[in-house]
């Protein structure tokens, strides 16, 4: 999992300001491109393009509903695809609680009770993921997760 969230958030937006982040893994799966042999952008042809992503927990929920209703279960053909799709909503879920958090500042723990909240039905969702002799999908995430955030 993606433990290097960076955000510069201040001053934080209380409206509808968007926030930028610096993360091309949200956009596109460039190690899985260079790994099949595909063309990955040169620093001097490369054009930087913000691209709005709404985070919201029913958002992230549903995009994951999406991905295992896409994959319909979790084998050994697409175990790594499914992983890095899910490691992208990952991504979100934590840029999702650094804004909760630093919005709160809670006076315990790491993280925000939003993000606690999301994390626990994202959890459960992974769980019931049919088990198609996958061999680390979802399992390692799980206990990742469950770790990092459900303590």
């Amino acid at each position: 999992m993606n433990n290097k969230i960076k955000l510069d958030p201040y001053p934080i937006p209380k409206d509808k300001t968007p926030l930028y982040i610096n993360d091309a893994m949200l956009a596109e799966r460039f190690d899985y491109a260079e790994k099949k042999g595909l063309d990955v952008p040169s620093d001097e042809d490369n054009v930087r393009v913000y691209i709005p992503l709404d985070i919201n927990k029913k958002l992230i929920l549903n995009r994951l509903e999406m991905l295992i209703n896409y994959y319909e279960e979790a084998n050994e053909d697409n175990e790594f695809n499914f992983s890095m799709d899910v490691e992208k909503l990952i991504t979100q879920i934590e840029i999702y609680d650094r804004v909760w958090y630093l919005k709160k500042m809670p006076k315990e723990g790491d993280h925000s009770k939003e993000a606690i909240e999301l994390v626990g039905e994202f959890v459960a969702m992974l769980e019931e993921i049919p088990d198609g002799c996958a061999e680390l999908f979802p399992f390692e995430i799980i206990d990742e997760l469950r770790q990092k955030y459900l303590g």
